[in-house]
């Protein structure tokens, strides 16, 4: 399977990285600097510079782009649109790190997690744009995408256990009563979806066993 992953130098990325690499995945990190992944093949360009051609031929795209800062929030749906646009049509996969503060807490999916009142400020604005950009992607019936959300609580240094719950749009939790994953288990569980290819066009979650 040839996979492209973009923003591979981030902290998912690398991990989605190394561990398609482990599979035998033939594996190409897009990047803007120096590649610090186990990839040996590399595309340097932003990735508002990416074109079509530099993404032609791959089975999936994983998109991992990361942005904190108030005034690069807007990036998240912009850098999503932009790749979704030069997939349009494409047999071509996109799957997408996403965030938890979209995941639903009522049967109804009438209520976001990022809603609740105790939810951290702190944390609001990069959920709303998060959220704001799966809702822009769920109007996209010309590209074949996956929008993967982490558990609540996603630690960059959590232990890689090699298990996970697969779940849907609402906030699971384990038997632990726990929303948590580590960083390596959901770049297995990305991996494993791009291998699967089972939930096109679908936002779903994964949380640890």
């Amino acid at each position: 399977m040839k996979i492209a992953v973009v923003c591979a130098n981030g902290r998912v990325g690398r991990l989605v990285v190394k561990e398609a690499l482990d599979r035998g995945f033939d594996v190409t990190a897009v990047v803007r600097e120096a590649n610090q992944t186990a990839a040996t093949q590399v595309i340097t360009k932003d990735l508002f510079d990416l074109t079509a051609e530099d993404l032609k031929g791959f089975d999936a795209v994983v998109d991992a782009f990361g942005a904190w800062a108030e005034e690069e929030l807007p990036k998240h749906s912009t850098s999503l649109k932009h790749l979704c646009d030069l997939l349009s049509g494409a047999d071509t996969r996109l799957v997408i790190v996403g965030g938890a503060g979209s995941l639903y807490v009522n049967p109804e999916h009438t209520v976001q997690v990022m809603d609740d009142p105790d939810f951290p400020d702190v944390f609001k604005p990069l959920a709303a744009a998060q959220g704001k950009a799966l809702a822009e992607l769920r109007e996209r019936s010309d590209v074949k995408w996956t929008f993967i959300s982490p558990a609540g609580d996603f630690q960059a240094d959590g232990e890689r256990t090699g298990e996970y719950i697969l779940a849907g749009e609402e906030l699971t939790l384990n038997d632990k009563g726990e929303s948590i994953i580590s960083y390596a288990d959901y770049a297995i569980a990305m991996v494993d979806e791009i291998e699967k290819g089972d939930h096109i066009q679908q936002r779903i979650s994964v949380v640890r066993k």
